[in-house]
């Protein structure tokens, strides 16, 4: 006799240790069936699990169990993104090793993750900060440097003069350090730079063939790269206005580039960077200019920090002339909001077409001339007022271009100044610029993948030799003083050099960590080759992933630099491939309410309760009584203490009823609100399904029956409901909708439960019994990839052997799916006024005749005779009066 409630800790305990001891989930490369490749982004080791990851890791592992019933082999590895400025901090913190601290947290973070019941293959998991994974990121670093995809140049970075470390821009908190506090600078460092800008073109390009990627996401990465087409074009600097400026170089002329030229009759202002060569060249002579420009360098270096700030500026007192009108002079500001990085560091401002010029002018009282007007406006009055106007339209207050489209002015304006030599050169020239940059990958820190660099004196910059490799980090480093440790090592950093055996230093910059995650996913297509990062045959057979699951917040960088790994991979013959995702899937956020407390603080659920009055609800204190006020809901986050711990929750519910409402409560792309109330309906489920397979087995009785020759109508009509839902299941699953898989089981189960209380003790035909086996099958299969434990505990308790997780999807015989009757939608001059559900093999004059006598038709005709009446076969029967 089965128990009547499922005993979920047990039977999960029971089941992962099956699935372990029989090592279901190893992943095998010379399997003959088809491949496929399901990866979730790896986490970063911070301790803990949250349910963040229970959602992500939930949904790759449907798919992976789907997949795999479907009869792929498929791989589903795991590992982690260990290197990271947050073990330094917990070094200095606890007085423990990075090291130590990062495989503690990996140690536990495996276990909270196999207590999900994962179709993991474990024996697959990489660490990043194991010398057996750099030591190919440092030979990929020196296979790029051959290959000319590694540059070292000077390059502006947010400075921490306390910490004296780069910040990276999100480190960096209105202008000071986010751990020291101090005041950042804007420094020239020499750093190492991955080239990616030479594969602008193909990084763009090829977005349009991934069309199984959320729109927004490439969207986002097209903003990124940035390609523009415009114009450079050369003003000539009033000499009038140079004063002790004149003669020096490069203070004649001044370059530009803009992608509206067909705006240069609404200009207004010059603007150049603060770090633009005529900037400085002012600043010598300005100290108030001078204090200008180095308070514009404690903004940060990212274009985010940038458009953001105040729009500040400072006349030079510095003209150029117009280059239509000679007499048309507009003033030189050096602004905070030009980057030098993007075109040639000065830009035109034209007020009425672009926000930030329009901000900037009337702080600066500069003035406003529209120069584009909508088609449907009249020009005489159309203003600008607060904000810019920079959609199409007709040129005018513009001389010759007026009347003009924007595209025919940007034409003529190019014509014209090309035709205009200043010294030897044209006045323009077209150029195509992208926002996209060299990706600087030097960091001044201790935990991350050392640069495999020796420094010189004689022979300059030096490779490791590969077989040198891993340089590894040393384990005796101290974090009592600011700065990067390995800066300061004794004897680490000193070596020979492999060239001339004199004194040598290493590179004591590590690289930045988006650069282990950038190929991590290839890593684990060969993991325990020592020889190279990857086996080609290998490389080439699984990848590309074909279906990656992540969060929104990597759909710019950590996906544009995997992209450009993998293009630089194929240059140096490790793939042959260019895009790594063949499928991209981001999930929303897990949210939660917030509460606090009458003192302010931020409290935690499992300190709230919440009282429902009707419509009303409300929170006190637990043990107190106290009143909480509850807040938005919001992502979870530790500092509004709104999380929830998944231990707890598998603990108390199970794993599957954690996974099952993860998956069940909205769409997978939407954020999902967590609320207790869910929870406890998810375990219900679980016990509901678990009565109801039961209930099943007791009908089929012992022995299982075979399918008779012909079924009686119950048993089709059971037939058909199963099998239906294995369709929708089957469509959904491969758009990855679960939450409507999960609906579709609902209403299966709903059905089942009612017809198995149909049923009572009444005696059971075979046929019918045949049915339910077949039916209760097909459930179990449904949810399996949903909730794994549940589905094997009642696989085995419908008389089955092995294990559901291996067996294959049944197959949907839609042909059960087509009734004998079809539904017509029925209009009267084309508007709807009633359905008729006929027979699908009736003929024209029947469904006419049919139609003709609905109540609806009737008064709608008003007495009226039918002068023709169409049929749309299937669809609609349309009715002329």
């Amino acid at each position: 006799m089965r128990p009547e409630r499922y005993n979920v800790r047990e039977s999960e305990a029971k089941w992962r240790k099956a699935w372990e001891d029989a090592q279901i989930f190893k992943t095998v490369n010379d399997d003959p069936r088809p491949k496929y490749y399901v990866l979730e982004m790896f986490p970063y080791p911070s301790g803990r699990i949250h349910m963040g990851h229970v959602r992500n890791y939930a949904m790759g592992d449907v798919v992976a169990r789907y997949r795999r019933a479907r009869g792929f082999n498929v791989l589903h590895p795991m590992g982690w993104d260990a290197f990271g400025l947050p073990a330094e901090n917990a070094a200095m913190q606890n007085n423990t090793s990075p090291a130590e601290w990062t495989y503690a947290n990996i140690a536990a973070m495996r276990a909270q993750l196999q207590s999900m019941g994962l179709s993991l293959d474990w024996s697959r998991e990489i660490a990043t900060c194991d010398p057996s994974y750099y030591k190919h990121q440092q030979k990929l670093f020196l296979d790029f440097l051959d290959a000319g995809l590694v540059a070292r140049k000077k390059s502006k970075v947010n400075w921490d003069p306390v910490d004296q470390t780069v910040l990276a821009n999100e480190q960096v908190i209105d202008g000071r350090g986010w751990r020291s506090g101090a005041i950042v600078e804007q420094r020239e460092l020499t750093q190492w730079f991955l080239k990616i800008t030479d594969y602008s073109d193909d990084l763009l390009a090829s977005l349009d063939r991934l069309d199984r990627w959320p729109e927004k996401v490439r969207l986002m990465q097209r903003n990124w790269i940035g390609r523009s087409e415009g114009l450079v074009i050369r003003f000539v600097v009033d000499q009038a206005t140079l004063g002790p400026l004149a003669g020096e170089p490069g203070t004649n002329e001044l370059e530009i580039y803009t992608t509206r030229p067909d705006t240069l009759f609404g200009a207004k202002f010059m603007a150049i960077a603060p770090d633009h060569p005529l900037a400085g060249a002012a600043a010598k002579r300005d100290p108030a200019l001078a204090a200008f420009i180095e308070e514009c360098r404690r903004i940060g270096t990212s274009v985010a920090a940038i458009e953001t700030a105040e729009k500040r500026g400072y006349d030079t007192g510095l003209k150029v002339h117009h280059p239509f009108d000679p007499g048309w002079r507009l003033p030189i500001y050096v602004a905070n909001f030009v980057l030098m990085e993007y075109g040639a560091g000065a830009i035109f401002g034209c007020p009425a077409h672009d926000q930030r010029d329009l901000d900037f002018v009337r702080a600066y009282g500069l003035g406003v001339t529209p120069v584009v007007c909508p088609a449907e406006l009249d020009p005489a009055n159309f203003i600008i007022d607060r904000t810019a106007y920079d959609g199409n339209g007709v040129m005018i207050n513009s001389r010759f271009l007026d009347g003009l489209t924007v595209e025919q002015a940007k034409e003529e304006v190019a014509r014209r100044l090309e035709d205009i030599t200043l010294g030897d050169r044209p006045q323009a020239t077209r150029q195509i610029n992208y926002k996209l940059r060299d990706w600087g990958v030097s960091r001044q820190r201790y935990w991350g993948c050392p640069i495999p660099i020796i420094h010189c004196e004689a022979c300059g910059i030096v490779p490791v030799p590969a077989a040198d490799l891993p340089v590894k980090l040393p384990e005796d480093v101290t974090f009592d003083q600011p700065g990067n440790p390995l800066d300061r090592h004794p004897t680490w950093k000193h070596v020979a050099c492999p060239q001339c055996a004199g004194r040598a230093t290493r590179e004591t910059d590590t690289m930045d960590t988006f650069v282990d995650s950038s190929w991590y996913f290839v890593r684990f297509t060969d993991p325990a080759n020592a020889a190279a990062a990857t086996d080609p045959k290998m490389a080439d057979h699984w990848l590309a992933v074909d279906q990656y699951i992540g969060g929104v917040e990597h759909a710019i960088l950590h996906l544009l630099y995997s992209r450009f790994f993998t293009r630089a991979m194929r240059k140096c013959g490790y793939l042959d491939l260019d895009e790594p995702f063949a499928g991209l899937f981001t999930q929303g956020m897990v949210v939660h309410e917030t509460y606090r407390g009458a003192d302010g603080q931020w409290l935690a659920p499992s300190e709230v309760q919440v009282e429902t009055d009707g419509d009303e609800r409300r929170a006190v204190l637990l043990g107190g009584g106290e009143a909480v006020e509850i807040g938005p809901t919001e992502k979870m986050s530790k500092s509004k203490r709104n999380t929830i711990d998944p231990d707890e929750i598998i603990a108390t519910y199970g794993a599957d009823t954690a996974r099952w409402f993860m998956l069940s409560d909205s769409p997978p792309e939407r954020d999902v609100i967590w609320t207790e109330a869910g929870v406890q309906g998810a375990y219900k489920q679980v016990q509901r399904l678990w009565r109801l397979t039961c209930e099943i087995e007791h009908i089929i009785g012992p022995e299982r029956p075979a399918p008779p020759a012909d079924y009686g109508d119950e048993a089709r009509r059971i037939r058909r409901i199963a099998h239906a839902a294995l369709a929708k299941i089957e469509d959904e699953v491969e758009r990855l909708r679960f939450n409507v898989c999960i609906a579709a089981i609902y209403e299966l189960a709903n059905e089942l439960a009612a017809a198995v209380g149909a049923i009572g003790e009444s005696p059971v035909g075979d046929d019918l019994r045949a049915a339910f086996a077949e039916a209760g099958d097909i459930l179990v299969h449904c949810f399996a990839p949903m909730m794994p434990h549940l589905a094997e505990e009642c696989w085995e308790a419908l008389g089955h052997k092995g294990f559901v997780a291996q067996s294959s999807w049944p197959v949907a015989d839609r042909s059960l799916l087509v009734s004998n009757h079809v539904t017509y939608v029925v209009q009267v001059n084309g508007k709807k006024r009633g359905e008729l559900t006929i027979e699908r093999d009736a003929d024209a004059k029947r469904i006419e005749g049919a139609a003709l006598a609905l109540d609806a038709v009737v008064r709608a005709m008003n007495d009226k005779p039918a002068r023709k009446v169409i049929i749309v076969p299937l669809r609609i029967v349309n009715v002329v009066v």
